[in-house]
């Protein structure tokens, strides 16, 4: 009977519950880059661990998977930390909330945590200004920001203190167009505080940065099945923001 190592059952098990996780998401939410992500690296786990004892003598090839465990989980720990240490202030003129698609007219769960953290922080600080912002996108009836101005005024937050910004189509146009509106209504300077999902937050506030703000933040949470899938697509758009300039390290 073939024997297994330690090592080979520990990647059998990982690959297994990537795999598992990947088909989950896949089945209750939209397809998209993370669920793929998840679905690879489940695969090139398993891979590994059925041909570890084959590829023995190839000791830069574990080197490299070991470097590439290493930078991994170095860079999720870093984007997890930095969506876990909110820093409000809670007396901030303005309040930012980043829209994160819809089904129709519904938010989604990941808006809706964003939302209902919107309106945790307008019964601390019931002055500031929530700026709700986020286009129209494919299979969206109406724009993010709309849905999201509905859901808030549903949780009984005053539609004086909600501003619409309805074009945003990135995290950056998010800020773009969020600034010129702030701008208007605070003519002599204005302090923010940005809300998104934690797994967001490392990347929003490196880009409102780029934009010449600096926020506080609130990371809100997310379905815990979801983690894998939104971390590992995160990395993706985090190096692409870096690639573009729009995010410095």
């Amino acid at each position: 009977m073939k024997r297994f190592s330690v090592f080979q059952i520990i990647l059998f098990l990982f690959g297994a519950v990537l795999l598992c996780n990947g088909i989950h998401v896949l089945m209750v939410t939209n397809f998209n880059l993370g669920s793929l992500l998840v679905l690879g690296l489940g695969a090139a786990c398993l891979l590994y661990g059925a041909l570890f004892r084959r590829l023995r003598r190839q000791r830069w090839l574990h080197v490299l998977a070991a470097v590439c465990c290493l930078v991994l989980t170095v860079c999720v720990g870093a984007v997890a930390f930095a969506g876990t240490n909110d820093n409000p202030t809670y007396d901030e003129d303005a309040v930012l909330v980043l829209g994160c698609g819809i089904h129709g007219e519904t938010v989604t769960t990941s808006l809706a945590n964003r939302l209902n953290a919107a309106a945790a922080y307008h019964a601390q600080n019931p002055d500031a200004l929530i700026v709700v912002s986020g286009g129209q996108g494919p299979q969206e009836t109406i724009t993010e920001a709309a849905a999201m101005e509905r859901y808030l005024l549903s949780r009984g937050v005053p539609a004086e203190k909600i501003l619409k910004e309805e074009h945003a189509t990135s995290t950056l146009e998010n800020f773009k167009n969020t600034i010129p509106l702030l701008e208007e209504r605070f003519p002599d300077g204005y302090t923010l505080t940005v809300i998104t999902s934690r797994f967001h937050v490392f990347r929003a506030v490196r880009i409102a940065r780029h934009t010449g703000l600096l926020v506080t933040h609130v990371g809100a949470g997310i379905r815990w099945y979801t983690i894998p899938m939104n971390y590992l697509r995160e990395l993706v758009a985090i190096a692409n923001e870096v690639r573009r300039g729009s995010i410095r390290l």
